[in-house]
């Protein structure tokens, strides 16, 4: 096998992380020596170790002796949870590292690279990268924009409505549909919703499986009409954190202590999502209603968009759903069928 098909192993490997990394990206890890494959190793979830000490552990001492390492992404050299992995790497004796992607994040790029090199160890950089960062577009969007990835998810009719009237809740698509949004949320860092669906539809927001770092549910409310709706779940049961965006001052003392509300003078979307980049959220699933989406949209804050499609018609009662302020295309679409459903994912946007 050569350094392409070991580093897909790597890729692989990274997958197998998942979504309990949370806050860290998904990275895999192969130890070779002499043609075979040692060890193999993966993120493990938040908190825990690397993929490449995940990798290293698996071995005797002195095992990796004069081995290769192919890892995912560019190993760290600061401590945070862990300690560096580059320091790891060096102790190990692995004389050659194999990387597919370069950290975007400032206090590792080109940092662990460096460091190895400085240690004589052979470094091959870019090898499977662009595979290796289609396993962290999040990650990688984040430390590259400043900013999370938003992607906007909406349910529509075939006459493109949401619901059947105003203020009214309308389920439109099938089981297959709820159970996969359920497992999307898992994925994101943020889900975001307006006051009107949090008042007319009370959701929790709670993706499936359970992690052990949830979503945070995101509420904007630049009015403060939730203030009279202290009983929906998202304030009450406890279940994932609540953060609620006003530019009402006394909102606060409304919702009660399981909310986290921030008060703004400027509660626009451009404003929400910088504060949600300044406090670390890296990705954001935005569910609605159509006034929330909208806004997104004019400000050019979208990297995708999931559309669940079903076979029916709301009629012109029916509540639109929303629309860019421009004719989008995307370069890449995929396209399944959940039952009677379709899932529509539309990324890489091209303003027309």
């Amino acid at each position: 096998m050569n350094d392409e098909d070991l580093m897909g192993l790597a890729v692989a490997a990274a997958k197998q992380a998942g979504v309990a990394t949370w806050r860290n990206p998904g990275v895999g890890a192969v130890v070779v020596k002499n043609g075979h494959v040692l060890a193999t190793g993966h993120t493990q979830p938040y908190g825990g170790p690397h993929a490449e000490r995940d990798a290293l552990s698996q071995l005797a001492p002195g095992q990796a002796a004069g081995a290769t390492l192919y890892v995912t992404l560019e190993p760290c050299n600061h401590y945070g949870k862990q300690p560096p992995c580059t320091q790891l790497i060096i102790d190990s004796g692995i004389q050659r590292v194999v990387i597919a992607q370069l950290d975007p994040h400032a206090l590792v790029t080109g940092k662990g690279v460096a460091a190895l090199r400085h240690h004589g160890i052979e470094v091959v950089t870019g090898i499977g990268t662009q595979q290796a960062a289609q396993v962290n577009p999040h990650y990688n969007f984040f430390y590259r924009h400043h900013r999370p990835w938003v992607t906007l998810k909406q349910a529509v009719s075939l006459d493109g409505r949401i619901s059947a009237g105003p203020g009214q809740r309308t389920a439109i698509t099938n089981q297959a549909v709820y159970q996969r949004v359920h497992q999307e949320r898992a994925g994101f860092q943020g889900i975001v919703i307006g006051s009107t669906t949090a008042i007319v539809d009370d959701p929790t927001l709670v993706p499936t499986p359970q992690l052990t770092h949830l979503p945070i549910r995101v509420v904007l409310d630049r009015r403060g009409r939730l203030a009279d709706y202290p009983d929906r779940q998202l304030f009450r049961d406890g279940l994932a954190p609540t953060w609620v965006f006003t530019e009402r001052k006394s909102l606060p003392d409304r919702l009660g202590p399981r909310a986290w509300v921030f008060v703004l003078p400027d509660c626009s979307v451009p404003a929400v999502v910088q504060v949600l980049a300044e406090e670390g959220v890296q990705s954001l699933y935005v569910e609605g209603g159509p006034t929330i989406q909208n806004a997104f949209a004019r400000a050019g804050l979208v990297e995708e968009v999931l559309t669940y499609l079903s076979p029916v018609m709301l009629g012109q009662e029916g509540v639109p759903g929303f629309a860019p302020p421009e004719t989008w295309k995307f370069q890449d679409q995929q396209l399944e069928l959940l039952g009677n459903n379709v899932r529509i994912a539309e990324r890489e946007r091209q303003d027309v």
